[in-house]
């Protein structure tokens, strides 16, 4: 009994601290994690990047590279991870379910399904990325909506809602690898999206994931309060003079579209959405107008840091050569989120 109180106390202060520093700290480590990304690329050397960033370089292709190629990839792994993290937040909130996320509940596979019905019926040669970011934004919801409808009056219990959840993305996981079959000849570049990969980002992408992930992050925060109340059970939600269903909907409906405009950008990533959120209510605590900020800024950080992660195992695996091999970031995400989950459930053992 008194280690778990010294232990509470402990994360307390720690908790405090934390929200104390993060206003300094946060933006410190977005601005190191996006410089070590800009540094980890091939062909250019940590001297041309600073030159270009400094404006004294001469060198176009230098030039090139860093404005039109690493620049917008490092935004848009910024932007990506800002949005699953809010999301998967959002998410275990409203469904006041620990284990919910992107992933398990719909809205990944269906942006997935969406993507890659898209590239596959060859709209992404004449549209792209427009076109693609549509049918994702249109299979995220597609997928939420079935799990709306499967899980019907038992929408207020997480577990109900969990089940489904794995029901509906195992369905739409099959559903995309049927669409593979019928278009073999997209596999190879689909492939790497579905695991998640920022390789060819442009500002094309940036441009269309900004406004959206601003507009859905802002309406993401206005629903913390809500949010709160609803995590509290439907009684204490309703005698605040809450209506649940109607919040809980509209905090659902944000968490759909950040995903679907994450998974549009950059693929489908694993993890980011499951357990940034858990980091960062450690870190912040229950306060979610607190938290959903940092929650923003340390799924920003874990995504731009598995791409430099993933650019220097390319680098080492692979060289300059034209056939090289290419690490997607998805495939760090998912070593990276493997490791903490067993390690979380090692200590969740060692405690009982």
């Amino acid at each position: 009994m008194t280690a778990s109180v010294t232990r509470g106390r402990a994360a307390g202060a720690l908790r405090g601290r934390a929200v104390r520093l993060a206003p300094y700290l946060l933006p410190v480590a977005v601005l190191a994690v996006a410089a070590g990304d800009l540094l980890a690329g091939r062909a250019l050397t940590a001297d041309q990047v600073w030159a270009v960033l400094a404006g004294g370089s001469a060198d176009p292709l230098a030039e090139h590279l860093l404005w039109q190629v690493r620049l917008p990839r490092t935004l848009v792994a910024l932007g990506a991870g800002a949005c699953l993290a809010v999301a998967g937040l959002v998410l275990q909130a409203a469904l006041r379910n620990p284990l919910a996320g992107p992933e398990v509940t719909g809205v990944t596979p269906g942006a997935a399904l969406g993507a890659v019905a898209a590239t596959g019926a060859g709209l992404a040669g004449w549209a792209s990325p427009a076109a693609v970011v549509v049918a994702a934004v249109v299979g995220g919801f597609t997928g939420a909506g079935l799990l709306w409808l499967l899980v019907g009056r038992e929408r207020s219990d997480p577990a109900s809602t969990a089940v489904h959840g794995v029901l509906v993305s195992a369905v739409l996981g099959g559903s995309t690898s049927v669409v593979l079959l019928v278009a073999p000849g997209e596999i190879g570049s689909v492939v790497q999206w579905m695991i998640g990969t920022t390789e060819a980002r442009t500002w094309a992408h940036w441009h269309l994931l900004w406004p959206w992930a601003l507009f859905w992050g802002a309406a993401a925060w206005l629903s913390s309060a809500p949010l709160m109340l609803l995590r509290c059970g439907e009684g204490v939600a309703q005698a605040a003079g809450l209506a649940p269903a109607r919040a809980r909907a509209g905090a659902l409906l944000c968490a759909v579209a950040l995903t679907a405009g994450a998974v549009a950008a950059v693929g489908a990533l694993g993890f980011v959405g499951l357990l940034v959120p858990h980091v960062a209510l450690a870190l912040f605590g229950a306060d979610l107008r607190t938290t959903l900020p940092g929650a923003a800024a340390l799924g920003a950080v874990t995504v731009c840091g598995a791409d430099a992660v993933a650019q220097l195992a390319s680098r080492a695996a692979g060289g300059l050569d034209a056939d090289r091999l290419v690490v997607p970031v998805g495939a760090v995400t998912a070593f990276a989120g493997a490791a903490v989950l067993l390690a979380v459930a090692r200590r969740h053992t060692t405690d009982q």
